[in-house]
């Protein structure tokens, strides 16, 4: 488990992200560019490396029903990787964009995932695998079979 400080250094990685201080010696870590209601990013990081990264509704992740998860046992790669798609989450627009994202599996296969006519299409480089009636159908189907949504998202 990373310490508070080892967090606090990744997190000062991301300078876009405003430090907060809040109670009991816990900290806040605000993206004022969100173009969500939600702002924070970091809650709730604390001296013992308990903290939570807003993930909003985010496929890749199991989220509470406020849209975080918990950071406690991340990894510095895992903690990096985390908040930048925070970043890039909020600073979407949240009516929401068609879905054009590429998932890659373990072994680096890479599926790429668009949305046509109201339908989502999943394809392995030009071919077609797959469709799916919503994104979430189809984000689900990604997860169980391993795949996660690669960083950048979208090609």
């Amino acid at each position: 488990m990373l310490s508070f400080q080892e967090k606090e250094a990744i997190i000062a990685k991301f300078p876009e992200l405003t430090r907060k201080e809040v109670s009991m010696g816990r900290v806040n870590y605000h993206f004022e560019e969100s173009l969500h209601e939600k702002k924070i990013v970091v809650r709730h990081l604390h001296e013992n490396g308990n903290g939570f990264v807003y993930v909003g509704k985010l496929p890749q992740y199991e989220a509470d029903k406020k849209g975080f998860i918990n950071i406690r046992d991340f990894s510095a790669e895992e903690m990096e990787e985390v908040l930048a798609e925070a970043i890039r989450y909020l600073s979407s627009d949240p009516a929401g964009e068609p879905v054009d994202e590429v998932w890659v599996n373990r072994e680096g296969t890479q599926l790429h995932l668009k949305e046509e006519n109201g339908y989502f299409n999943l394809y392995f480089k030009e071919n077609l695998e797959e469709g799916f009636g919503s994104a979430k159908e189809a984000h689900v189907y990604l997860n169980e079979e391993g795949f996660r949504l690669q960083s950048g998202g979208a090609r």
